[in-house]
């Protein structure tokens, strides 16, 4: 691809997402759940017909996947770089000032889903552990390489990290959360962190949106993480 067709796929793209009915259905499916049209249509609130040529649009330029089941037509972001995408306008959107102070809902600042790993307060902490401990140090741009001390420590928690290195994905890179303006661990390290809180009861999912609750039992086992946010009922 030459430069000017990356010019005109960069531009489709930005145009893509800076129509606020399709901004909202990308940032609906940042908790990762595949959703119909007619779902992302009232969250877009917009009409069936209308949010049919959103999401055409979307597909079009590899923003949202579509799969099909049955009758229904499901649609979900196309893959994690779409996700970061989106984290990373937000954090623009929020500025740059010096004097950053979130506005963002106490239940969503505390945990909560970023595309296929967690975010916010939790997550944040999890990620400056991580370091602390020596389990991750810096490798090139924002990507992150696993110690030796650190391969011991997952596979303790049941992270199967040779599995994860066979991925056809990136191992694990610096995140910038949106609401906290610090990096939280994302990539297949970050995913499968998710799945291991998930499986132990750490965390779990509120009903609907993105949202995670920290249970007792995760307050419990993470009790050592620094500036670990409260535990809801």
């Amino acid at each position: 691809m030459d430069a000017e067709q990356v010019d005109s796929q960069v531009s489709g793209i930005a145009a893509s997402i800076g129509e606020p009915a399709r901004a909202r259905m990308l940032y609906c499916l940042l908790d990762g759940h595949a959703r119909t049209s007619t779902e992302l249509g009232v969250v877009a609130e917009v009409s069936p017909s209308t949010a049919s040529v959103h999401l055409a649009r979307l597909k079009e330029f590899q923003l949202v996947k579509v799969h099909a089941q049955g009758k229904h037509r499901y649609y979900s972001l196309a893959d994690a770089n779409v996700a970061k995408a989106l984290e990373a306008l937000s954090v623009i959107a929020g500025g740059g000032d010096s004097t950053f102070s979130p506005s963002t809902p106490s239940r969503l600042r505390a945990a909560r889903t970023c595309y296929d790993h967690m975010a916010g307060e939790l997550a944040v902490a999890l990620h400056d552990r991580f370091k602390s401990l020596g389990w991750l140090r810096a490798g090139r741009g924002d990507l992150y390489e696993l110690t030796g001390l650190g391969s011991e420590g997952l596979l303790r928690l049941g992270v199967d990290v040779e599995a994860l290195r066979g991925l056809r994905r990136r191992f694990a890179y610096a995140c910038l959360d949106w609401s906290e303006r610090k990096p939280h661990i994302g990539g297949a390290l970050g995913a499968a962190l998710l799945k291991i809180a998930l499986q132990r009861r750490w965390v779990r999912r509120e009903t609907e949106g993105r949202a995670l609750v920290l249970t007792e039992a995760g307050r419990r086992e993470m009790g050592s993480l620094p500036a670990m946010p409260r535990a809801r009922r």
